[in-house]
């Protein structure tokens, strides 16, 4: 039924997260161990948003109403509908990388100290993305009816889920759910922050910063290959290392290849931390005024989402 059988392993972290947050509701945790219990439940959610990334882009499953019921099992892991990633990520962060039609633009954000531009990188994005999604939606409720169906599915599994949870008992409904989905969030957007900010945007490789350490590729499906995702976004996630060794790393800047993920964090964001463009320039941020994004591809936003969706 899968149409890679590295997807497995992503029905493993689905899995997972499903195992910890019922697990925490039934045995209620308490001390350390709640703390440690609601951490890896959250990074759970986490990486359950990097799989609502990829099946967005590439579908798991042969068959079609497969894919569409595992939309619903991934918008619950995720916490957030899996279908209003079309219109903020693929339509316009894909299309416009970088520019003034890209919502999630690092260069909305400026703040001295980088690492408040890091923290608060999503609360800065977040109200271009609603904005959006809300104008999309309309606008694909006539044009793209089945789209719009499949996101009104997700839309109640998620809340009527989550408000079913806060009534039975709000308190492990927000620590078990809750917490974790609104870290998945957060994480998942925040993310764009460290694979976009000071690169290249009209470079044919420079244009996205990878982190490429084996151990943080493999729970994150490879989310770290992230310039070979923008070249071909339809890329299966098992097949972009190789896809990166081919095509990028010849002639990538070796600054654009980061082995360890909390390494560049750290320098990036606590010492030195400073905000500099990928070759160690000062960075310039010029802050565009926003352009609508969902009229500028309005003429083939349908025929775009019959390529890049799961499904739905």
């Amino acid at each position: 039924m899968l149409r890679f059988a590295a997807d497995w392993r992503t029905l493993f972290f689905l899995c997972l997260f499903a195992a910890l947050a019922t697990g925490g509701w039934l045995f209620d945790p308490s001390g350390p161990l709640l703390v440690a219990w609601v951490i890896v439940t959250m990074i759970s959610s986490w990486i359950c948003a990097v799989i609502a990334h990829n099946t967005v882009h590439c579908p798991v499953f042969k068959n079609r109403t497969l894919n569409k019921l595992f939309q619903v099992w991934v918008s619950l892991s995720y916490g957030f509908p899996v279908s209003e990633y079309v219109p903020g990520h693929n339509l316009s962060h894909h299309k416009f990388t970088q520019e003034a039609e890209d919502v999630m633009r690092t260069t909305k954000v400026n703040f001295r100290i980088n690492a408040l531009n890091f923290l608060l990188f999503f609360f800065a994005v977040g109200p271009g993305v609603t904005a959006g999604n809300y104008k999309y939606k309309k606008l694909m409720k006539q044009r793209l009816p089945q789209w719009n169906r499949q996101l009104l599915y997700e839309i109640i599994a998620v809340w009527g889920v989550k408000a079913v949870l806060v009534v039975l008992d709000w308190r492990k409904a927000v620590l078990f759910v809750i917490l974790p989905h609104l870290f998945a969030v957060w994480g998942i957007t925040t993310v764009n922050y460290l694979q976009h900010d000071g690169c290249d945007k009209d470079s044919k490789v420079n244009h996205s910063r990878n982190f490429v350490g084996a151990l943080f590729n493999w729970f994150t499906l490879n989310n770290g290959y992230h310039g070979i995702h923008h070249e071909t976004p339809g890329l299966h996630w098992s097949l972009t290392p190789q896809a990166h060794k081919e095509r990028y790393a010849p002639t990538i800047h070796p600054a654009l290849e980061q082995p360890s993920l909390a390494v560049y964090m750290f320098k990036a964001f606590i010492y030195p931390g400073k905000r500099v463009t990928y070759d160690g320039k000062p960075m310039v941020v010029n802050q565009k005024a926003d352009n609508d994004w969902v009229t500028a591809t309005e003429a083939t936003a349908a025929e775009e989402l019959g390529a890049v969706g799961s499904g739905s």
